[in-house]
């Protein structure tokens, strides 16, 4: 039996910004083939990634495609080719229709009027691939959740030619029904030949849909092989060149005081007479399958979205707040950090030292008989502590953060909401497109804070992380909070069981 066809080859591949982030690397791509890509955030498999796709161009290496010299100026010279990525930063336009986003380039015309009838027609099909067949194709991107559109960006590389496919964490906000559509959307492709990349930091995931594994660390690779030959834990100690442990003690943190009481907050259909308390010290978690509710929840604490209904309670003792805004909930004592740090926490183009300064001006000015006026001096010394004491990987303050791993950037946004220390914090997927080593880093940081008397908030869509860290779990489901369960209460059953509840119930009526 001949072997499968080499599709894409890299050899010496390197990329240098200021420093070198990726090093030295050879790969091979065959026919039919799904190569798992894992390693720590800041490892290079984003940047190896986008220099296949057109996206970056290599500082030294050389890449072949199909027998032929490949060297794509853009990513749109890359997908002329049949050389595609779904990235984790979603490359679609919110203003535009589902439908148009999938034919964007391709728009069937005549007399140069857009072919309504026709692009449903094409748009319905591939929508019902991933599962989207219940939304409808005029239906605005912007208008959906993170999870809707992370597939809607799966099925647009799904339009076109296609002979390598790459998935940047394709499933980090998917529902278990949406990632088992991908999945086999991926074997239909092995089916056609096409070569997949797939890049993720679920090593179950990758244990199902892979061959082979190449796991990266410090920007250089420091090992191939069959997916056979690995544990899990030897990938992970692989990527992170350390033990990485399984449990967490966070020491003693005996719960305070109520910091946050939330009685029947209601908005919509969305989310419906929600009620829970936490308290200072305790991590609260929040379950539940996208759509449940969890991020409209959070939105409505944190003043992002109005309210039709309830009361919300914050402050020692407790006090009726009225947030209608997001400056009402930080004066008051409340932080979010975003699930797309990407679109809403961060400034990307900017240094670290402005981004961790958002929020904190009246820490780095000084007034003048013109206004304030932000010191650079402080701005950096700022930035330069809280590098150091949540160990963000970067060169310094002034590189921009765009530049950063997931990870990292997670720390940047987080560090901003440190230095002003809110007694409430509100996080919603916080460890999202994030690697094992700095997961724990975080998890780290959650019992940190929660010594401190920090009263907690975490909304996950990873059972076994709320598992591990929270005190109380609160599980949602068709926008409202169906059960809370205490600490040794739980099971991953129990919580599923619950998550899926509320929508039974609704197919049921």
């Amino acid at each position: 039996m001949s072997a499968p066809e080499e599709i894409l080859s890299v050899s010496g591949l390197g990329k240098t910004y200021t420093e070198p982030v990726l090093a030295g690397t050879d790969l091979a791509l065959h026919a039919g083939e799904v190569l798992a890509l894992t390693g720590e955030n800041g490892a290079g498999k984003s940047t190896l990634a986008k220099i296949i796709a057109g996206l970056v161009a290599p500082t030294a290496g050389r890449m072949s495609f199909l027998g032929a010299d490949y060297r794509p100026r853009s990513r749109t010279d890359a997908e002329r080719l049949g050389v595609r990525m779904v990235m984790q930063e979603l490359n679609l336009v919110p203003t535009l229709s589902v439908a148009e986003n999938l034919f964007l380039q391709h728009l069937p015309a005549r007399a140069g009027w857009i072919s309504r009838a026709r692009l449903h027609g094409q748009a319905r099909p591939v929508m019902a691939q991933v599962g989207l067949g219940e939304i409808h194709p005029d239906a605005p991107v912007g208008e959906l959740g993170i999870g809707h559109q992370q597939m809607v960006e799966i099925a647009r590389n799904l339009t076109g030619p296609c002979r390598v496919l790459i998935l940047d964490e394709p499933t980090a906000m998917l529902t278990s029904r949406e990632v088992e559509l991908l999945f086999v959307q991926i074997a239909r492709l092995q089916r056609q030949g096409v070569a997949l990349v797939y890049i993720s930091h679920r090593l179950e995931e990758l244990a199902r849909v892979a061959g082979r594994v190449a796991v990266l660390r410090d920007g250089g690779l420091v090992r191939v092989g069959g997916m056979d030959q690995f544990t899990p834990a030897e990938i992970v100690r692989l990527m992170v060149g350390r033990e990485v442990g399984e449990h967490l003690d966070f020491g003693p943190r005996p719960p305070g005081a109520t910091l946050l009481r939330v009685a029947e907050l209601g908005r919509g259909r969305a989310v419906q007479d929600v009620s829970f308390e936490v308290r200072s010290g305790e991590i609260f978690g929040i379950a539940g399958l996208v759509g449940a509710g969890r991020t409209e929840l959070l939105r409505l604490i944190y003043g992002a979205d109005r309210a039709d209904s309830g009361k919300i309670w914050l402050g020692s003792p407790l006090q009726p707040a009225r947030i209608t805004s997001p400056v009402d909930a930080v004066r008051a004592g409340v932080a979010l950090i975003t699930e797309d740090r990407k679109g809403e926490g961060l400034l990307l183009p900017h240094p670290v030292s402005a981004n961790v300064a958002l929020g904190n001006m009246t820490t780095i000015t000084r007034r003048s008989p013109l206004g304030r006026w932000i010191r650079a001096g402080a701005e950096r010394e700022l930035a330069t502590r809280h590098i150091a004491a949540l160990r963000v990987r970067c060169t310094g303050p002034a590189q921009p953060v765009g530049e950063l791993s997931g990870g990292n950037q997670q720390k940047v946004v987080i560090a901003r909401w440190l230095e002003r220390d809110q007694p409430v914090m509100l996080f919603d997927e916080p460890t999202r497109g994030i690697d094992v080593g700095a997961k724990f880093e975080i998890y780290q940081l959650l019992g940190e804070l929660s010594r401190r008397g920090k009263a907690q908030v975490v909304v996950s869509s990873d059972l076994r992380e709320l598992m591990l860290v929270c005190d109380r779990i609160g599980v949602m489901s068709a926008g409202r909070m169906v059960k809370i369960f205490e600490r040794g209460a739980w099971s991953q059953d129990t919580l599923l069981a619950a998550a899926f509840s509320g929508f039974a119930d609704g197919a049921a009526a």
